[in-house]
């Protein structure tokens, strides 16, 4: 069974997903160990302490600079015993160091179809401004592996959701998180625990 530790910084609405999936039974050979919030009273830590599962603040704004920041989450990874590490609203920029030390084994869910509306900036309402702005009939979210490169890493899944005309930035976020996110997050977290994720020449391959 590998421990699952995950990353917030606010709500945890992935968080409880996960949560949820995994009282139903979906997250194949895995249990949420711990939540590791980067801010002070974040809800997620609450949502966590009421499902029983520890709950750790490591304050981005304590550590002078990303490095020495990477490297206190990497003591708490060890303590931890972390296995696979996810990313569930996770807005503190990480050194490179965390990457190298868990190769494909830390994933991220971009409310995006990657390599759309991505990158260095992309984050949060901004990911549906844009993508309203450009006037696409189809976004979604990609659940893919965390590399030095922001929103570079091998794509695990994805899933396409629609665009409605006079939708706000705040009603398709919602709509691609419900369809979206919720959905393929917890079962791209399965699929890793499971080894049923295979990476070849730089690309994820799911062996379902």
């Amino acid at each position: 069974m590998k421990n699952i530790a995950v990353l917030v910084s606010g709500g945890g609405t992935n968080l409880q997903a996960l949560i949820d999936a995994e009282k139903r039974g979906e997250i194949e050979n895995g249990k949420i160990s711990c939540v590791i919030s980067s801010k002070e009273g974040a809800y997620a830590l609450q949502r966590a302490a009421e499902n029983g599962i520890k709950g750790i603040t490591l304050p981005r704004k304590n550590y002078s600079d990303s490095i020495e920041y990477s490297k206190a989450l990497l003591e708490i990874f060890k303590e931890e015993n972390a296995d696979v590490i996810v990313y569930a609203g996770f807005m503190t920029i990480l050194d490179e160091c965390v990457c190298k030390a868990y190769p494909y084994k830390m994933v991220n869910v971009h409310p995006a179809l990657i390599p759309s509306f991505c990158g260095k900036g992309y984050y949060g309402l901004r990911v549906h401004e844009e993508a309203l702005a450009r006037g696409v009939k189809v976004t979604g979210a990609t659940v893919h592996f965390v590399t030095e490169e922001c929103d570079g890493g091998p794509i695990i899944l994805q899933k396409a959701v629609e665009v409605k005309n006079g939708d706000t930035p705040e009603i398709l976020q919602r709509r691609v998180m419900e369809q979206a996110e919720w959905k393929i997050l917890p079962k791209a977290v399965s699929l890793l625990c499971a080894d049923k994720i295979e990476i070849r020449d730089g690309r994820a391959y799911v062996n379902e």
